[in-house]
């Protein structure tokens, strides 16, 4: 069966610029173009089509979703089963939420006891299935098991007070990487001070400290464009201003 835009638009639940926008950057391609200028999509687009939208409901950026369908070693099987394993991940998330959320109305109606403890325990959970989700595969091979698991053990065992504060110290220091950039200056006072803000942040997960570690990291978000992109929404550029900062503030070189 062929597929016009308009069409295959409805049946995935899409928008036809969606559709238009990924024939022009090369992600989907319509088999052929008709006489009449239209674009029409054969079964190998729709499969192709299916594929993109799980990818993209895993947060994976359209660049990385078109390397990886055109790379030769792309095994449909293989993706499928990786989609079902990282949905089941965020089914899990889901359901450690909405019992969360029953267990606090609960509370509220004064049918149960709820400690701070356990009112958290749903927010930590997601963080950490977030994190496995888009950088569990990198980090462990990067850091190995042991060492993110640590690092899971150590979120989940913070009390509610420590990730209340947790949470104001992310705000706290994007808040100062922000004006540290405004400067314009990564030796500036500012940008040393957002810099020991985030070892603090850090050492809410990391077992001890090395500056050669810290340093590692910061690169990082330069180097990676999932990295990139959220130090980028405080401001363009940030990552890498950041970056800059950190090599004074440890006096080491990337």
């Amino acid at each position: 069966m062929e597929y016009t835009v308009q069409k295959l638009a409805r049946l995935a639940g899409i928008s036809p610029r969606t559709l238009r926008y990924y024939d022009e950057i090369g992600l989907l391609k319509p088999a052929r173009i008709n006489s009449s200028g239209y674009r029409i999509y054969g079964q190998e687009e729709v499969d192709r089509l299916q594929q993109i939208l799980f990818y993209r409901e895993l947060a994976v950026n359209l660049k990385d979703i078109r390397n990886i369908l055109d790379s030769p070693s792309f095994n449909r099987t293989r993706a499928l089963q990786d989609h079902r394993s990282k949905l089941l991940v965020k089914k899990k998330q889901l359901e450690l939420l909405i019992a969360n959320i029953e267990k606090t109305i609960a509370m509220e109606e004064g049918r149960i006891t709820m400690s701070n403890k356990e009112k958290f325990e749903g927010f930590k959970q997601k963080m950490i299935c977030d994190n496995e989700l888009k950088y569990g595969k990198e980090i462990r091979e990067k850091y190995g098991d042991d060492a993110v698991d640590r690092s899971y053990q150590k979120l989940k065992k913070m009390t509610g007070e420590q990730y209340t504060a947790y949470e104001r110290l992310t705000s706290k220091v994007n808040e100062a990487i922000k004006k540290a950039f405004e400067s314009g200056d990564p030796a500036s006072e500012l940008a040393q001070k957002a810099c020991e803000l985030h070892k603090q942040w850090l050492l809410y997960f990391w077992d001890k400290y090395s500056k050669e570690a810290h340093m590692a990291l910061v690169q990082e978000y330069v180097d990676d464009e999932r990295f990139t992109a959220y130090y980028d929404k405080i401001a363009p550029g940030c990552a890498v201003f950041l970056r800059d900062a950190m090599r004074i503030y440890t006096g080491l070189e990337a």
